[in-house]
């Protein structure tokens, strides 16, 4: 799809027998949020780079969070005042990088359930609006939730707080990230997996297997293990494994309902346990509640939400809506294993969401090594931004950092004005559906001419496969974005699977099975 990224000079140096053996400064292990972070910061500074994901990009935990952008308000009960700050500042100047798929929103904060007292709640919110220097986005505000259109819906009135966050498309951040690391220059292998690694004459020789089963080999002047819960599974197979640090495995469980309450607010709902539930409006027709905090013993892979966290989630909506559900409610559901650091807390809610960067410097023949752990996409930028000022050793001539304020692809809209883009698309496509057009600038910004081209009315984008969901779309997923099925296109690249009706997916992997070349 991409051509390889431009060879190291440090490639003239190698015999003749491995002259065929592609040599890149960097060679990423993970597809998620930080590794593709990492793989765009690094590309436009030069750096030739080669990623590789197992499965699709933001396959596991990068997707399956509860996709917002903020600071995290309950991080302050244990101190991480650090990792507030950063994530406050990082809040504000995501949001201005894509403006399509991030935008901000206000959540309600009820008190009238709260196991806090109120003036606690409002000190961390003072703090809140205060600890990241907070420019565009409205202050905290009190409201009567019997008088303000924010409390229907709700069983219980009372005082509530109001404060600022914001929303992001978890797995179209982490394919922006791709493809520009990809325009900047970086090689992009998904379904590929790291088999091996060893140093050798200060480098690192890898094995990649696809899932076809061909195998290559590359070799690297440094390795950045971003592999997220399998972080240390890739440590143990290229012989670095330690005892000192590690991941603590986390299970956070979300589902999604029929719409709760009216209204583009979310709620911040506060449990007996002292646990936080956010209900957030989703894809129009639903919301989404979540999220848990289950520890995780088993081997890293897909997760699915359990009974026991049914009933927690439901349990909590049942608390504050008046609209009771049970489990046969569920429209969806979906669930994430958090790579988090494992910093010996007690309780798996209360593990560090912060990040730590492990480097290894080189050393005699032993190839440099960074390990990631931990990490939470509002702070992914800052990361790979850490993560290149601890390998500018190896790396002396690297550029500077530049992604702060960056856009990524089709973020680039005329002042930043979603609104003011959509009302220009419907201008230029005045045939097109109204709810189409402003489905496909959210999910591609200012690249959306890429897909409805020439066209004039629906049709002229092929084949419907339901939900506005064309082949002229699916076509352009599989060129530009890495998309390779109908999970690829349904659940990661768009959230189309909660309105097309049933087979879908198998149309779509038909499609692709007559369409596109076998990768």
């Amino acid at each position: 799809m991409n051509a390889p990224s431009p060879a190291s000079s440090h490639a003239a140096a190698q015999t003749p027998a491995a002259a065929d053996t592609p040599v890149f400064d960097l060679l990423i292990v993970g597809g998620g949020v930080n590794g593709a972070g990492i793989a765009r910061d690094a590309a436009g500074r030069g750096l030739s780079v080669q990623l590789v994901e197992q499965d699709d990009l933001a396959s596991y935990t990068s997707s399956s969070s509860t996709k917002l952008i903020h600071g995290g308000l309950r991080y302050l009960e244990y101190y991480e005042f650090r990792l507030v700050r950063e994530a406050l500042i990082e809040r504000e100047r995501l949001l201005g990088m894509a403006p399509h798929i991030m935008w901000p929103l206000r959540f309600v904060l009820p008190q009238a359930l709260s196991p806090r007292p109120a003036w606690l709640v409002r000190l961390g919110l003072f703090l809140y609006d205060h600890l990241g220097g907070r420019k565009a986005l409205p202050g905290t505000e009190t409201i009567d939730l019997g008088r303000s259109a924010r409390g229907k819906g709700l069983k219980t009135k009372g005082r509530a707080f109001v404060y600022s966050d914001g929303w992001v498309e978890d797995s179209r951040l982490v394919v922006l990230n791709a493809m520009d690391a990809a325009a900047r220059g970086a090689r992009i292998a998904t379904r590929t997996r790291l088999i091996d690694a060893k140093s050798e004459n200060g480098e690192w020789v890898a094995t990649l297997e696809t899932k076809t089963g061909e195998t290559r080999t590359v070799r690297a002047r440094m390795l950045i293990n971003a592999a997220g819960p399998w972080v240390d599974a890739v440590l143990g197979r290229i012989g670095r494994a330690k005892s000192d640090r590690g991941v603590r495995l986390v299970k956070g469980s979300h589902m999604v309902l029929p719409r709760l309450y009216e209204g583009d607010h979310a709620f911040m709902l506060q449990n007996p346990d002292r646990r936080i539930v956010f209900a957030i409006p989703y894809e129009g027709e639903f919301t989404l509640v979540g999220t848990t905090d289950e520890p995780w013993t088993q081997a890293p892979g897909k997760a699915e939400i359990s009974a026991q966290e049914v009933t927690y989630l439901c349990d909590t909506v049942n608390r504050y809506f008046e609209r009771q559900v049970c489990p046969e409610d569920i429209v969806w559901s979906y669930a994430g294993i958090r790579p988090l650091y494992d910093d010996h807390a007690a309780n798996a809610s209360a593990v560090t969401r912060d990040y730590v960067l492990d480097f290894e410097q080189p050393e005699g023949d032993k190839a440099p090594l960074l390990s990631i752990f931990g990490g939470k996409i509002t702070t992914y930028r800052k990361l790979a931004e850490h993560a290149l000022e601890h390998i500018a050793q190896v790396f002396p001539e690297a550029g500077g950092a530049w992604t702060a304020g960056a856009v990524l692809p089709g973020g680039d809209l005329p002042d930043k004005d979603f609104d003011a883009f959509t009302r220009d698309l419907a201008a230029r496509w005045p045939a097109m559906p109204p709810s189409l057009l402003r489905r496909l600038a959210r999910a591609y910004g200012t690249r959306v001419s890429a897909i409805l081209g020439q066209a004039r009315v629906p049709e002229d984008l092929g084949h419907d496969f339901g939900g506005g969901l064309h082949a002229a779309e699916v076509d352009y997923l599989v060129a530009h974005e890495w998309a390779r099925s109908g999970e690829d296109v349904l659940y990661r690249r768009s959230k189309l699977g909660l309105h097309t009706p049933a087979g879908t997916q198998a149309a779509i992997d038909a499609y692709l099975a007559r369409t596109t070349p076998s990768t």
